[in-house]
């Protein structure tokens, strides 16, 4: 027999007492929880294919040039960056990020300067986004055999370079060793038989008169001569080439860029009907450089879809044991290369390209 009237007993000092601390602590891990924490958390961000659209525009816009349809997939990757200013994590997201697949937790101050804020990093970001687009336009154009026009003109010398207190600003670069230059690569190929320490003479116009100007040449770090400049290039396209792309910076997106604006451009259907994704920074004369974030951009390429992935050959270190289910990975140090694969993994003959391992 149950008695509705019964009354319940009555609480202990001690009772009240554990009541009180068990929400307390609970507020306060509560509270805890919800503060900012000085940690930076990376993830597999949204993916692009540079032969589709966005919100009904092309991301390659073409005019000047026949554009040939394509069938395929080319996925430009990005990585997806939370706890930087504006954008604080808590601690459930730290922890979030330590157990979930393609997520890597690092302190902040590895990821972001601590005088930089959100503004100053979206310009960065859109500022190489504009200049990868470009250098993409130029190389993948070259790669297609047309010939880009470029105006040379020497924004500065290096501090401690040999050219240091011998060019001018505004000095336009016009020949070395007495041929002529007139585009980027030309400027580079010149450069390539040159050893580094010897002098050159660089050809410039200066207030519209012709100067040879001796210049010793530095090393780049790696065995290749430089002027020891820094040029600021003015392209003539023979084809005008328009990217559209909203809320992606940086410049990763290149190799993928100048893939999809030769894919558009011949008539060749070179992924014919694969999806394939990538990274890599592109720079005026084909070569591929590498990025950060390769192993978040496996995970968000192998999610939207994608079966094979071209790496650059300089992140492979990264790459190797860390390769998704589903996904292969070719290795690529330059745009020739990188279209090799499309077109090998397009035509289904794929099993011989390079890879990281």
């Amino acid at each position: 027999m149950t008695d509705t009237d019964a009354q319940p007993p009555a609480l202990t000092a001690r009772a009240i007492t554990l009541a009180v601390a068990t929400v307390g602590t609970a507020l306060l891990v509560a509270a805890a929880g919800a503060m900012p924490v000085p940690y930076a958390i990376s993830g597999p961000g949204p993916t692009r294919n540079t032969l589709g659209e966005q919100d009904g525009v092309p991301l390659i816009e073409i005019s000047g040039a026949p554009v040939f349809p394509a069938t395929g997939e080319l996925l430009l990757t990005t990585v997806s960056v939370s706890g930087g200013p504006d954008y604080p994590v808590t601690i459930a997201d730290v922890v979030r990020g330590w157990v979930e697949p393609g997520r890597t937790v690092s302190p902040v101050e590895e990821v972001f300067a601590p005088t930089d804020s959100r503004d100053e990093i979206d310009e960065r970001n859109q500022a190489a986004m504009i200049s990868s687009q470009e250098n993409a336009t130029v190389a993948a154009l070259e790669e297609l055999g047309y010939e880009v026009p470029t105006t040379l003109t020497i924004a500065d010398a290096i501090e401690g370079s040999g050219a240091e207190g011998v060019v001018r600003a505004d000095d336009v670069i016009v020949a070395v060793d007495g041929a002529p230059v007139v585009s980027f690569s030309e400027l580079s190929a010149a450069l390539d038989p040159v050893t580094p320490g010897d002098p050159i003479a660089l050809g410039v116009l200066r207030g519209g008169e012709r100067h040879d100007l001796d210049i010793t040449t530095t090393d780049d770090g790696a065995g290749r001569a430089l002027i020891g400049v820094l040029v600021d290039p003015v392209f003539d396209f023979p084809v005008d080439v328009t990217i559209q792309i909203e809320d992606i910076g940086g410049p990763s997106a290149g190799t993928m860029f100048a893939l999809g604006i030769v894919d558009l451009l011949t008539e060749e259907d070179e992924a014919d009907g694969e999806v394939i994704a990538g990274t890599g920074t592109m720079d005026l004369t084909g070569v591929v450089g590498p990025i950060g974030g390769i192993r978040q951009k496996l995970a968000g390429a192998v999610r939207d879809g994608a079966t094979w992935f071209l790496a650059p050959a300089d992140n492979c270190d990264e790459v190797v044991g860390h390769v998704p289910a589903g996904l292969r990975v070719a290795r690529i140090a330059t745009l020739a290369e990188a279209r090799t694969a499309v077109q090998a993994i397009g035509a289904g003959t794929a099993d011989a390209l390079p890879t990281c391992d």
